[in-house]
């Protein structure tokens, strides 16, 4: 067989009702380069026409002597566009439509082997650096991503979930968007985005799911604000709640610094030297992440008495709670601790163990769940959604964002294609 370009389109591109009838060289309107190959199209002899809405076959209602054009996935650098003068129809359903196109839908000059095209490459690259590649616009890889995730979010398959996360992430100043995840062993994606941090919010997500994909689920994530605990009790009663060791590490954080800081501010106002001076990140940090310079200081500062150092080594003694296997144990290290911490006179550090008293029930479910699910899977993922959006930054419109998110983190599902471009 001779290799030719339409050849080649019909082992690649096989469409149905039509065939690729010639192809030629065009120049691009006297600019010296590469020329740009036009691919004439037409429909077979005795094929009839579908509904461009509905899909079914109908009667011919005109032929409008009008030849639109697509551009196809570039050949070594090639542009490639097809052409082809679309009949009207005459449908008994939907009334007089065009026809239906099995290589474009819509009404984007694009074809759709080269939306998911550029979908794909969009995963990989800046969109702005996609169109540039590719020789076509930005908003052609726009709507090509958005195209694709539409296809996605309507096909994916929600079964089978049985463990999720839910966090909030800012997105731009003020604005915090709640997310939801799904972190079973193997199938870890981004479930859902809502535009706020409200308890509504979650309740919409749980109404998506509907009741019975809500009772398969064993465990799920969270953090301590009680719009989401509330919410997570009322909808999923059988699931295990586990909370989010993450935050509970950065309470007890807060908790130093905001002692520290007092300390600082007392000590300045009675002109003792600065013992805290730039220990601000060295107390905040785990011992063995210490620098050498950081042991050295700390050493010195041992007999010292400091309520800062005392609040460190609080926390630091807390870590030993997360090695425990049997809940029992691991219950009454909490206890323990939590009366150390209530002897301590620290203020903001037995607040924080208050309200981990109060949801010790809660922290208890890690054990219970044997340590297979954490919050670490969430932020990882967090970490991935705010690269994702680093990346789009520049943006203007929060559905573009949504988009770019769950275009970079959802693993949806693809339209299907003869051949893989990718």
């Amino acid at each position: 067989m001779n290799v030719t370009v339409t050849n080649i389109l019909k082992r690649v591109l096989p469409l149905k009702g039509f065939c690729y009838r010639w192809a030629r060289w065009v120049r691009d309107a006297g600019i010296e380069g590469p020329a740009v190959l036009e691919v004439g199209l037409a429909a077979r002899r005795g094929a009839k026409a579908c509904c461009g809405r509905c899909g079914r076959t109908a009667p011919g209602y005109d032929r409008p002597e009008k030849v639109r054009c697509w551009q196809f996935i570039s050949l070594w650098a090639i542009q490639i566009y097809f052409l082809y003068a679309p009949r009207r129809v005459h449908c008994k359903r939907c009334g007089v439509r065009m026809e239906r196109l099995p290589w474009a839908s819509g009404k984007l000059q694009v074809c759709d082997a080269l939306r998911i095209f550029l979908a794909q490459w969009a995963r990989l690259l800046s969109w702005q650096e996609v169109a540039v590649r590719f020789q076509v616009k930005w908003d052609d890889v726009y709507g090509a991503v958005k195209w694709v995730v539409r296809y996605g979010l309507r096909h994916r398959d929600l079964g089978g979930i049985s463990a999720l996360g839910v966090d909030e992430v800012c997105v731009a100043k003020g604005k915090l968007w709640t997310v939801v995840y799904q972190i079973d062993q193997g199938a870890r994606r981004l479930l859902w985005i809502g535009q706020d941090r409200k308890a509504a919010t979650l309740e919409m997500i749980f109404n998506r799911l509907g009741r019975a994909r809500c009772a398969t689920v064993r465990f799920i994530c969270s953090d301590m604000w009680q719009g989401y605990l509330g919410v997570i009790a009322r909808r999923l009663p059988q699931a295990l709640h586990i909370l989010d060791r993450f935050h509970i590490r950065k309470n007890l954080g807060e908790a130093i610094d905001q002692v520290r800081r007092a300390e600082v501010h007392a000590m300045a106002r009675a002109g003792i030297s600065p013992l805290l001076k730039k220990l601000r990140w060295t107390l905040l940090k785990h011992r063995r992440h210490w620098t050498a310079k950081e042991r050295r200081r700390m050493r010195e500062l041992l007999g010292s008495g400091l309520r800062s150092l005392r609040a460190f080594l609080l926390v630091e003694s807390f870590e030993h709670f997360w090695t425990y296997n049997s809940p029992t144990w691991a219950d009454k290290f909490l206890k323990g601790w939590s009366q150390k911490v209530a002897r301590s006179r620290l203020a903001p550090l037995q607040r924080v163990a208050r309200s981990l008293v109060k949801h010790r029930a809660l922290l208890l479910n890690y054990f219970l769940a044997r340590k297979e699910y954490s919050s670490g899977v969430v932020e990882g993922l967090n970490n991935k959604l705010k690269l994702t959006l680093k990346k789009s930054y520049g943006f203007r419109t929060d559905l573009a964002r949504k988009v770019a998110l769950y275009h970079a983190l959802a693993r949806l599902p693809e339209p299907k294609l003869t051949h893989s471009f990718f």
